[in-house]
């Protein structure tokens, strides 16, 4: 060797290279100036020759280097200029750009602000980005791993060799990168990790915008820059809406099985062709939003997107991050809101995943009682951790932004709220306090929405709390958590559980109906019928009700219409707005033929099908009557006329807004009983149409109907100063109009 060159090498700094333990492996490869001359090394294990290309492709001089370790290290002395190497193998040759002349594209302010747990676009640097680098073409890489000894990119690209592509750990920050040439979109890649202790192993990547199709684990590079949107009058018209003023009717859909396609094995739908398909539906029906389960990555279908491995990827499973994009922008041009479940409150230990992502539980708490859900399986993020807070934060925030969602709806928030959630004496750590509040996951919460509202106006936050926590909905500068909207669970619970009664029986339960107006101002609610309440065991919601099956029938119609009634915004899960007969499973379509099995005799279609248009009838009139909506978080757009008569299963009540004349009158049975000519107290004196009842033939019912105008009488009923005679159908929902009569005055 020569004795200038072998002077130049930092033999120990080539060991670590060799023996890939190196964690700045830019001070040793590259193009180094030194008094000598600049200084070129490359590190190949697998290549016998290395040549140094100077100059400008087409006329670049080569330059024999040396072999200077026989591991693969080779250097030379030349004069500095524009360079490349050409490697020499057994089988062949390859010519590359080299991956360590290229400085970082992450800041010493990035480091500082993802350090301080506030750099809400950090999944603009971590993970894997497309880029152009002084006139290179290649994708950029960085990765959180405070605690390994050393990280490197592996893929098709290098033969998932982690002796290549040792990446730079920048100072203190525990993020390393490297921006590797010629690797583009498409490209699968995993992070390789040298723990303290020599443990080597693969993890996918957290930050990772696309992975592959499972059960192949690998994350795959993804261009997020291209896609044209065309929505941009819909996000500017959404920032104007008052949401707690206004209908939101939503329709909560899994991707997978709302529909499959003919030939079933597996397959599914791409994001485009559903786009189609289930805006026309959500149309047709008259919802203004849909709830999307879980579309970030994850392993298990199973699981419905629950326990997810990679939080900024979209599953592959219906396409790309493009093809999303268009779901997206396609549902916007059509007028239709879109809700994103997300999950930040546990992650699945899959072992090429999060947990114990650099050797140490990075993600998750070290000790068990507080980073693990002994009953889920599941571990559970450390709050505290000012990384692991910005990488929820900032995911909540990608998926607002980079897919235009309308929002977040926050899974087991009770889970996050709690540290004894689920667990038992000994199982769990008491806060500074000696409380068993989740201090940490509190202020998690309130960052999250505080910054949502800054950086997305119109963007909603929904919380699923299951417990009586106050102020979910609640002013943060009250104390409150911030978000938008809560699902009502007690609500769900109670009259699900009201519902599944024999009507015989249900004086004896008429608490459960009547309770949830005693707290409907405690929050601001959605009511839900959602997939919680159709899997397990639990049936359909045809299913969970009492009697034959065209009482069962007549049963979910009553239902259907008190939940569009009462106050709070509404979520029906999909399938049950046809009354789908099985028990919801991810692994098949729904029930699509119910809609068009012909039924002898019966020119109107079947019960489904009818009871799909009365779902269809009543999302029309939801969003058409502001009296459903407007006050649905003041008490003055709510009064009981009659919530005590148990023995007969009624209540009467009116929905209203400011105006007298928008009010509507509802009257619930359920009982199978028809009561002919029934006085019902009402507000005030006027004229009252019926707009809706739940009993007629057009829905599958007896046809108990009130064809025409009631003019209120001033007989005292109900403790009302006026009344009306009606109809009152078996195990029915009529709403009626009101009119007020003015009195002249004397």
């Amino acid at each position: 060797m020569d004795e200038t060159l072998y002077k130049l090498m930092r033999w120990p700094e080539i060991e670590a290279i060799v023996y890939s333990e190196h964690d700045d492996p830019h001070q040793v490869l590259g193009a180094h100036k030194t008094k000598s001359g600049m200084l070129y090394t490359a590190f190949d294990p697998n290549a016998e020759r290395a040549v140094l290309l100077l100059g400008e492709p087409g006329k670049a001089e080569e330059i024999e280097m040396e072999c200077v370790d026989e591991g693969g290290f080779f250097a030379c002395l030349a004069p500095e200029g524009r360079y490349r190497f050409r490697f020499f193998y057994p089988g062949g040759e390859r010519i590359c750009e080299d991956a360590y002349r290229f400085w970082p594209q992450i800041t010493e302010e990035d480091c500082r602000e993802f350090n301080a747990g506030i750099h809400y676009t950090i999944y603009e640097k971590l993970g894997a980005h497309p880029m152009t680098l002084d006139g290179v073409d290649g994708t950029y890489f960085a990765v959180w791993a405070p605690n390994a000894l050393r990280v490197s990119v592996v893929g098709d690209f290098n033969h998932w060799d982690g002796r290549l592509y040792p990446m730079r750990r920048l100072g203190g920050s525990g993020i390393f990168e490297l921006f590797i040439p010629h690797v583009g979109a498409g490209e699968l890649y995993k992070f390789e990790l040298k723990a303290k202790g020599g443990l080597t192993y693969l993890k996918a990547d957290p930050y990772a915008n696309a992975a592959e199709l499972r059960p192949g684990t690998a994350s795959r590079v993804a261009d997020l820059r291209d896609f044209a949107w065309t929505d941009g009058r819909y996000m500017e018209d959404r920032k104007k809406i008052d949401f707690k003023a206004s209908p939101m009717s939503i329709y909560e859909v899994h991707l997978g099985s709302w529909k499959k396609p003919e030939e079933e094995n597996g397959s599914f739908y791409n994001y485009r062709e559903l786009a189609v398909m289930l805006a026309e539906y959500v149309k047709k029906m008259g919802y203004t939003h849909i709830e999307l389960m879980p579309l970030m990555e994850h392993p298990l279908d199973a699981s419905w997107g629950y326990q997810v491995t990679g939080y900024y990827a979209v599953t592959s499973r219906y396409g790309s991050p493009e093809d999303f994009m268009f779901f997206m922008n396609y549902m916007h041009e059509q007028g239709i809101g879109v809700i994103l479940d997300w999950v930040p409150a546990h992650f699945p230990r899959d072992t090429f995943g999060l947990s114990n992502f650099d050797g140490t539980c990075l993600y998750e708490h070290q000790d068990p009682r507080k980073g693990s859900h002994p009953h889920w399986g599941t571990l559970i993020f450390n709050y505290g951790r000012p990384e692991v807070s910005n990488f929820l934060i900032a995911n909540a925030l990608f998926w607002l932004t980079q897919y235009h969602v309308d929002g977040i709806r926050m899974d087991a928030v009770a889970s996050m709220l709690y540290l004894d959630y689920g667990k038992n004496d000994g199982e769990w750590v008491a806060n500074m306090y000696g409380g068993n509040e989740n201090l940490e996951a509190i202020e998690l919460l309130k960052h999250l929405n505080s910054i949502a509202k800054k950086r997305v106006p119109g963007a909603l936050m929904i919380a699923e709390e299951s417990t009586a926590w106050p102020k979910i909905t609640g002013d943060l500068n009250d104390d409150g958590l911030g978000f938008d909207f809560k699902w009502n669970m007690g609500w769900m619970n109670d009259f699900t559980t009201y519902m599944r009664q024999d009507p015989l029986f249900r004086r004896g339960c008429h608490g459960s109906l009547t309770f949830s107006m005693i707290y409907a101002y405690s929050e601001n609610f959605i009511l839900v019928l959602s997939h919680d309440e159709v899997v397990h065991g639990k049936g359909s919601m045809l299913g969970k009700m009492p009697g034959t099956y065209e009482e069962k029938f007549a049963n979910l119609r009553v239902a259907y219409g008190y939940m569009a009634c009462h106050p709070g915004k509404k979520l029906l899960f999909m399938g049950q707005d046809m009354a789908q007969l099985a028990e919801w499973s991810e692994e098949k379509s729904l029930e699509w033929h119910l809609l068009t099995d012909k039924v002898e005799g019966d020119e109107g279609g079947t019960l489904n099908a009818k009871m799909n248009a009365m779902v269809r009838d009543l999302n029309a009139l939801y969003v058409s009557h502001p009296a459903l909506y407007k006050l649905d978080q003041d008490p003055d757009g709510f009064e009981w006329m009659s919530c005590l008569d148990a023995d007969h299963s009624i209540v009467t009540f009116v929905r209203k807004t400011e105006k007298p004349e928008e009010s509507l009158f509802v009257v619930c049975n359920f009982t199978p009983v028809v009561y002919e000519k029934q006085a019902v107290g009402v507000p005030f004196a006027g004229k009252y149409k019926e707009i809706f009842n739940s009993d007629a033939t057009a829905y599958g019912g007896s046809g108990h109907t009130n064809a025409r105008l009631k003019q209120s009488k001033e007989e005292r009923v109900d403790g009302r100063d006026n009344s009306i005679q009606i109809t009152i159908p078996p195990l029915g929902c009529a709403i009626f109009t009101c009119t007020p009569i003015l009195k002249e005055k004397d």
